[in-house]
């Protein structure tokens, strides 16, 4: 299978990233196929990203790459194919502990609101990252910076204290989640799995066969996360079929 759908290669220029530290395997080195989308023309973007995203690419700011690692291929693409989903017993008592919660869609502004709730997930739960460090301006260039039909889902309680956002792209046939962050102090609640939860959804509304969940890697413990979301489908050699 190719990596790169055809007509998309011959409007975009591609590169190979410099290696890099593995941010999932330790001593390992992780090298990206990129190319970087144009903030002017959100709608080539998004056709761009779409197309992309069905054969394993993922978005961060206007960047889209996809891993390619010398003689490592951990990084597996994910996606939860939403009208076969079924939530397992903890899932079905994720639902049931958020029930309380609302969930909104809107545009991808940047806020005071969405910023201070960002940075505390960040000191909380990624405290000695880069992004941790992250200003204003740098979660508001997160937002606006290659924008694909890029959406904000929001979490909010009864007195509409925002709990928890995904970023999510809009992608043609289902939703590409970018990014989450939630409440840290609320870690009963799962928020985290509940946003993808509320993901699945909103693409079974909308009648959107899947959720594109990124890069899923078996040895590495951020990721075991995904596995929860049964059944699945991975994007192998032949194209994308199902996980066991």
């Amino acid at each position: 299978m190719s990596i790169i759908p055809p007509g998309i290669s011959r409007n975009l220029q591609f590169y190979l990233s410099g290696p890099l530290p593995c941010p999932y395997l330790p001593a390992q080195v992780e090298r990206k196929l990129f190319t970087r989308l144009d903030d002017q023309d959100p709608t080539t973007n998004a056709e761009i990203n779409a197309a992309l995203c069905r054969v394993g690419f993922r978005r961060s700011h206007d960047v889209i790459y996809r891993p390619a690692c010398n003689a490592c291929n951990a990084c597996i693409p994910v996606r939860i194919p939403v009208q076969v989903f079924a939530p397992s017993r903890s899932l079905r008592r994720v639902i049931a502990h958020n029930k309380d919660l609302k969930w909104h869609h809107a545009e991808t502004h940047p806020s005071e609101e969405l910023f201070s709730l960002f940075s505390a997930y960040q000191t909380s739960r990624h405290g000695d990252s880069d992004m941790a460090r992250m200003s204003a301006a740098d979660f508001a260039a997160m937002l606006t910076e290659g924008r694909a039909d890029t959406h904000l889902y929001l979490l909010r309680d009864s007195l509409n204290n925002l709990k928890g956002c995904i970023i999510a792209d809009h992608v043609g046939d289902g939703l590409s989640a970018v990014y989450s962050f939630f409440a840290p102090q609320e870690a009963p609640r799962s928020l985290g799995t509940f946003l993808i939860l509320s993901l699945v959804a909103e693409a079974q509304k909308r009648h959107w066969p899947f959720v594109y969940l990124g890069y899923w890697v078996a040895e590495s413990r951020k990721m075991s996360y995904k596995t929860r979301f049964k059944p699945m489908q991975f994007l192998g050699p032949n194209g994308w079929d199902w996980i066991d």
